[in-house]
């Protein structure tokens, strides 16, 4: 047979009309079906399984719209339907066929796009998720930067127990600034929506802690709180904050979390001292510094 007698046997046949129609009703199906299953949490191999039956029967469409036609008496195998009496071909019955799934495809389509960027926004940036940056050190002792590092690490552990937030860690935080000025973009590059920053300041036995909890999108306080304690309070001070950080982003806590962020890990104020210098030293990571650390920590 010739191309052009072929392909015109395919329009008779309304082979192409039949292609159209089940391209356009299978995006509708497929655009459906990617809103339905996770909703109803179907497994991952479903939609997979979905879309190959459906592209199996494509070609199968095509061969029985080639060997079969709809009449008037039912379906017909095409050169049965030949001898039947022809009746006036109702032209626009396959358009609307068409037209109203492609609208209901493309509504879907749309739709699905709107619900997946907002979850999609969601996933990126949980509501009761937060980074700590290192705290400034306010002390007129420069030396004193072991102090503001050591609370800060102390305060993220505390709120790492908390299996209700989604905490960074120190290492994820430790090159970023104590308060700097992206903070929404800093807060995107960590995966986080809430930003704990602070200060320290220490004076002999006198301890000043400022803290502020930001929440980063909109770089507005949810919660700041200044602690003027005494260094044998340091404990209590970092428990409050943590409590207090995970009252302001509603984070569940059960009784064993309550216990772990309320702990002192010593009663001895110096042996706390020379462990935060060793850890302070310990993070450096040089080779004259993990040999301080050791000192300290013996």
């Amino acid at each position: 047979m010739k191309p052009p007698n072929f392909f015109s046997e395919l329009k008779r046949r309304n082979v192409y009309k039949v292609a159209i129609a089940y391209a356009v009703v299978a995006w509708l199906l497929l655009q459906a079906a990617s809103i339905l299953f996770p909703t109803f949490e179907a497994p991952p191999w479903t939609m997979k399984v979905f879309v190959a039956v459906i592209a199996l029967g494509f070609p199968i469409a095509l061969v029985f719209a080639w060997a079969f036609e709809l009449t008037p008496e039912g379906i017909k195998r095409t050169e049965s339907a030949d001898k039947l009496p022809k009746k006036p071909a109702r032209g626009r019955a396959w358009i609307y066929v068409v037209v109203i799934p492609g609208a209901i495809s493309a509504s879907l389509f749309f739709l699905g796009r709107y619900t997946s960027s907002k979850q999609s926004e969601g996933s990126e940036l949980p509501a009761k998720s937060i980074a700590v940056l290192p705290f400034e050190n306010l002390s007129h002792d420069p030396e004193n930067a072991y102090f503001a590092d050591g609370i800060q690490e102390e305060i993220l552990t505390r709120l790492a127990k908390i299996a209700d937030l989604k905490v960074i860690s120190r290492t994820s935080t430790q090159h970023y600034k104590s308060a700097p000025e992206n903070l929404p973009e800093i807060a995107k590059q960590l995966g986080v929506a809430n930003i704990l920053e602070g200060s320290v300041q220490k004076a002999g036995d006198a301890v000043r802690v400022n803290v502020k909890l930001i929440q980063a999108a909109s770089d507005s306080h949810l919660w700041a709180d200044i602690y003027d304690r005494k260094l044998t309070d340091i404990f209590a001070v970092e428990s409050e904050i943590a409590k207090a950080v995970a009252d302001t982003l509603q984070a569940k806590l059960t009784g064993s979390e309550l216990h772990a962020i309320a702990a002192r890990p010593t009663e001895n104020t110096e042996a706390h001292q020379l462990y935060l210098k060793g850890r302070f030293f310990w993070n450096k990571r040089t080779g004259n510094d993990l040999k301080k650390s050791v000192d300290y920590f013996n």
